[in-house]
């Protein structure tokens, strides 16, 4: 689904009637860290009881500024009960027996799927948003994001770029992902299809060698450790290509998660497209 300037102004229209203040939860633990992105964004800092320990890790997390300075959990159930949360926000990957026990012990539980599509992301933002009694910031959050995926899309008639994202061990986003809907709105064609990818998956370096795209949107090595993964993003075969294919970087924590960290993935592939068109214009 494509977003027009129409959505966004219509967003920040709806802004503008008065929202009658909703109690919300008090004591809130996250045990997924795209929920806790979305959790800063949206709740009060005192409603927020725990963020899972993901929240912390740099490398991963758009919230670990934030995250260091509130108490986290290793997503046990002892912590959690510990907490005496009156609601919880879980993924359909957190632990299954935290959730079983949760469930026996009676505390609130909302799990989240993870999002195909923005608009399933910006469905997810106006839930959690209600869930927390914050419905006016849900709807601010979605109007922000809106608005930056709009800034990132080019004009209609544009150059579009064959791309492909790709991070340590080849890992790259296939079709029916949120990340290659937002490669499509920012102006990449993603060809993940073509090395047969039917959604997340491995790129063996021999198909990326044989067939490249235009572009490449490298992940960022860990720092102070060169492992195999991150070696294949800068393996010297794809030295060879230079000139056909170039490279930008696409941090990973911009990669799996919706809700305001689409703000963050919008601006870093419209700086990528812009950089990549300025070297070969």
């Amino acid at each position: 689904m494509s977003l027009s300037r129409r959505n966004v102004v219509g967003g920040a229209l709806a802004l503008g009637a008065a929202t009658p203040a909703v109690a919300g939860p008090r004591r809130i633990a996250s045990l997924n860290a795209c929920l806790d992105a979305m959790l800063v964004h949206l709740a009060d800092r005192s409603q927020i009881a725990a963020l899972s320990h993901y929240a912390r890790e740099p490398r991963g997390s758009t919230v670990a500024a934030q995250a260091r300075t509130l108490p986290f959990t290793w997503e046990t159930a002892e912590e959690i009960i510990a907490l005496q949360p009156d609601l919880v926000l879980a993924s359909q990957h957190s632990a299954l027996a935290t959730r079983n026990a949760l469930k026996r012990l009676h505390v609130p539980v909302e799990r989240f799927a993870v999002p195909k599509t923005v608009e399933e992301s910006l469905g997810q933002v106006r839930r959690m948003a209600r869930l927390i009694g914050r419905p006016e910031r849900g709807e601010q959050l979605v109007a922000r994001i809106r608005a930056a995926i709009v800034e990132a899309t080019p004009r209609p008639g544009s150059r579009r770029l064959s791309a492909l994202i790709y991070q340590p061990n080849g890992f790259a986003a296939g079709p029916h992902t949120l990340a290659d809907e937002m490669m499509t709105l920012a102006g990449f064609d993603n060809v993940a299809r073509r090395y047969g990818l039917k959604s997340w998956g491995n790129v063996p370096l021999e198909l990326l060698l044989a067939d490249p795209p235009e572009v490449l949107l490298v992940g960022e090595p860990a720092p102070g450790a060169r492992s195999w993964a991150d070696r294949v993003m800068t393996h010297p075969a794809l030295g060879a290509l230079k000139g056909r294919m170039r490279q930008a970087r696409f941090p990973e924590r911009l990669l799996y998660c919706g809700g305001p960290v689409l703000i963050q993935s919008a601006q870093a592939m419209a700086r990528a497209r812009a950089e990549v068109l300025e070297e070969t214009e």
